[in-house]
């Protein structure tokens, strides 16, 4: 298990990336994550997992669970796709993506 308490909120450095300490850190927590928010999604996780070739590709069908996770259970994630389907968020343009993206490479 992972250092955090169960029921604590972690504070997200960037609520756009997942880095390598947040989230599941295990595949017992991240298959424990994923029950939680769909277990149709577990099942179709631990389908691909199996399905995958050691390396790159288990790295993805991991990867993809772990950003799963995040979009369902990151408060701020939440918020931010409920105004965009309202239509009471202003979007990011193209620029402004790769410039946030670019402050991130150089931190």
């Amino acid at each position: 298990m992972s250092a955090l308490p169960q029921n604590s909120v972690p504070a997200y450095a960037d609520p756009y990336r997942i880095e390598a300490g947040e989230g599941p850190q295990t595949l017992a927590e991240l298959r424990a994550a994923l029950a939680v928010v769909d277990p149709a999604e577990l099942v179709a996780f631990n389908a691909r997992l199996d399905a995958a070739r050691f390396g790159r590709e288990h790295e993805a069908v991991i990867l993809e669970a772990r950003h799963l996770v995040a979009l369902r259970t990151r408060p701020e994630v939440r918020d931010a796709i409920r105004a965009s389907l309202a239509g009471e968020a202003d979007l990011m343009t193209f620029e402004d993506l790769v410039a946030h993206l670019d402050k991130g490479a150089t931190a």
